[in-house]
């Protein structure tokens, strides 16, 4: 995986992490507003940004092959 795909998930698994520990004390109608409005979203955008990086890196080492 690419060094910036790899980061980039493991600082996101890190804040999904932190944000299930403060779900522990914070837990009311706020919490899970801000969860659906904020969290899920980073969330569901890391994942697909992750996925695009890995397809670029797949085709940039293509072309590095192709143009060698």
């Amino acid at each position: 995986m690419n060094p910036a795909a790899s980061r980039l998930a493991a600082l996101t698994k890190e804040l999904y992490e932190q944000w299930q520990r403060t779900k522990e004390s914070w837990s009311d109608a706020k919490c899970q507003e801000f969860e659906r409005q904020y969290m899920l979203e980073l969330f569901s955008s890391v994942d697909k940004t992750v996925a695009v990086i890995e397809q670029l890196d797949k085709i940039l080492d293509r072309i590095k092959h192709d143009c060698a």
